[in-house]
């Protein structure tokens, strides 16, 4: 046999070999992104390893982790797969990850102030995320608003009935950004602010993608979002526009192999696909538009592509703790339900007649009734626990996650729903009072 007859049987043999270690089988995901997201990235790694079916399970954050604890006594799902880097912590300090070596190379350190992986190499961001304010510009020029720019742009009285919002508790990226803006501004200031812009919401909806519908078909005016929302609103065409606020952040969407996977090379062939150049290169498709953590893949970017390597507003941002965050988790979902989501009505009425009686006042100055709307603006804010309650060892063993709640749990809702309630009362007679007196 010559030489290039002995070459070629080489080739044949390392063929062979490969395609007897690729991974095959059926890849299972549980993830909050929605098919936008998952249909490219299961067509495209399908085609990398044809040998390997990928399984999408869709569930919110919440309950993505929840349903991970649940079974894992009997693990059927491989990887989870979400935006919110506090989820990933919680299910690491429980166990319930696989720790892995990425092989992936270009991946930096940081994104913004931010590691991109886990130390631990427990979970691996594939993708960065901002949060911040997206608004349909028809709706805006027709309501006549302004564009806003800022958080507190959104409790000013112009935007009344025009803002929507999802519930943290249904979604892991609202999450982030409430938590955002209370590392941001501080418990007290941040809940404040949040709870003026509560009080100018049309609705608190379910699911986070509602949102960013709801503004692209103009059924609203402004959604808080996350940012690549309004990127792929925009590359399909329509009419909006987004803002990164000066207090936000940015933090890497996160994959992770879930502990006793039942197919790991399949798993691992996942994650590393993610975080190649070529799975890296999916999050540019229209439908997506999420910002790539290798920063040579924003060469084949279009030219206004936000770059979380370059652009100089992403080094201004705050630097966010997920384990502030992952202390306090269930505290902030269940403060914003019982003080926002579920007492929405009474919120609005007294946000109404707060700037009822503010616009009435700069016609007619009236001392008394001045102190009045302070007062009732402070009623609006108050807070029934403090950040250091929030985060307490006591608190969080109220909430233990599980399907039925402890008489703890409830009886902390239910507390926190009666104080709420209270101070909106209060905040609405004190403003009505104040009404009275410019009169």
């Amino acid at each position: 046999m010559n030489r290039f007859a002995f070459g070629a049987l080489l080739g044949i043999f390392a063929v062979q070999a490969a395609l007897a270690q690729a991974p095959t089988g059926k890849v299972t995901v549980v993830t909050s992104f929605a098919k936008d997201v998952t249909d490219p990235y299961k067509k495209a790694f399908e085609k990398a390893y044809p040998g390997l079916s990928l399984e999408v399970q869709n569930r919110n954050t919440n309950a993505a982790v929840k349903f991970i604890e649940e079974t894992k006594s009997a693990n059927a799902t491989d990887l989870m797969w979400a935006s919110a880097p506090d989820a990933f912590e919680v299910l690491k300090g429980k166990g319930l990850l696989t720790k892995y070596q990425l092989k992936a190379q270009g991946i930096p350190e940081k994104v913004g102030s931010y590691p991109i992986n886990d130390p631990g190499g427990f979970y691996f961001g594939f993708a960065a995320s901002g949060y911040g304010i997206m608004w349909n510009e028809r709706y805006v020029r027709a309501n006549k608003l302004p564009d806003p720019q800022e958080w507190s742009d959104l409790s000013k009285p112009i935007y009344f009935d025009h803002v929507a919002i999802a519930a943290p508790s249904r979604s892991g990226t609202t999450h982030l950004t409430i938590e955002t803006i209370l590392q941001g501004e501080g418990w007290d200031k941040g809940w404040r602010t949040i709870k003026q812009i509560a009080g100018n919401l049309r609705q608190v909806t379910d699911r986070s993608f509602d949102v960013p519908e709801q503004v692209n078909s103009g059924q609203v005016g402004v959604g808080i979002v996350i940012d690549f929302f309004a990127f792929s609103a925009q590359a399909a065409g329509f009419p909006v526009k987004f803002v990164y606020p000066s207090v936000t952040t940015v933090v890497p969407a996160n994959l992770a192999i879930i502990a006793n996977p039942p197919n790991r090379a399949g798993a691992e062939a996942f994650v590393e696909f993610l975080l190649s150049p070529a799975g890296q290169e999916v999050l540019l498709e229209p439908s997506i538009r999420r910002l790539p953590v290798n920063p040579a893949i924003y060469a084949k970017a279009p030219a206004d592509y936000p770059n979380p390597f370059k652009d100089p507003r992403f080094t201004k941002m705050i630097s966010f703790s997920s384990e502030k965050s992952e202390q306090r988790t269930d505290a902030v979902d269940v403060l914003f339900d019982q003080m926002i989501t579920f007492q929405l009505a009474g919120l609005k009425a007294a946000t109404k007649s707060i700037q009822a009686a503010e616009a009435a006042l700069d016609k007619k100055d009236n001392v008394q009734a001045r102190a009045l709307i302070a007062e009732a603006r402070d009623a609006v804010a108050a807070m029934p626990v403090s950040d250091v309650q929030a985060g307490s060892a006591e608190t969080r063993a109220a909430f233990t996650g599980a399907k039925e709640k402890t008489a703890r749990q409830a009886e902390i809702e239910q507390r926190w729903s009666a104080f709420a309630k209270e101070q909106y009362a209060k905040a609405q007679a004190k403003a009505d009072e104040a009404l009275k007196l410019t009169r």
